[in-house]
């Protein structure tokens, strides 16, 4: 069990998913994309000023990717191992740290991040604590990879809030982008900054 009040103590992690070339200007990327730039920079930039954790997951994927079930699903390589697809974009790649956590992934979900939330649950939990104050996610596909990672998350730590930026995400397909902010409101995810449409 956790001490009332151990989450405030807790730094905040911010995680950015996939805020990669191929999904902003690249094989996938989609009008609106871009404009996330500034505010996921902006987000870093204040998370590092507070103190706090940044923390990113790449889609990352081989050479046999379109033999892959994703690839045939959806037939459209991306985010290839080495290329500048892959990279993240413009001043989001600048401000990543060397010593931040970086997940590769080659799904939607990262295995790599539920394993690192769950170590770090059980290290918290030796102190009576919780591992962060809370988990937000910003970034790109908010109907695909946000989704999936904030259910991660949400799996992994049960007890720290999750918060999704609707400022600092989007979709190629805004009915989807609407549905999946939906679907994680109805899950107890935060979504903050979301403007509903009258």
């Amino acid at each position: 069990m956790y001490k009332e009040g151990a989450a405030v103590e807790a730094k905040r992690l911010l995680l950015v998913v996939d805020y990669q070339n191929d999904f902003v200007n690249g094989s996938l990327g989609f009008p609106g994309a871009e404009a996330l730039e500034g505010p996921i920079a902006e987000k870093i930039a204040e998370y590092r000023a507070s103190g706090d954790e940044v923390a990113f997951t790449l889609d990352t994927h081989g050479p046999s990717y379109l033999e892959t079930l994703e690839g045939r699903n959806l037939p459209v390589e991306h985010c290839l191992t080495g290329t500048e697809g892959a990279r993240l974009f413009g001043k989001v790649a600048v401000l990543q740290d060397e010593g931040d956590q970086v997940f590769t992934k080659p799904s939607f979900g990262s295995l790599s991040l539920l394993e690192y939330l769950q170590g770090r649950q059980l290290e918290a939990a030796k102190h009576g604590t919780l591992p962060f104050s809370s988990i937000e996610l910003v970034g790109l596909v908010s109907n695909i990879c946000v989704l999936a990672n904030a259910v991660i998350a949400k799996t992994a730590v049960p007890e720290v809030p999750v918060i999704v930026d609707a400022s600092a995400t989007a979709s190629f397909d805004e009915a989807l982008h609407e549905k999946a902010l939906d679907v994680m409101e109805g899950i107890h995810i935060q979504v903050i900054n979301r403007i509903h449409a009258d």
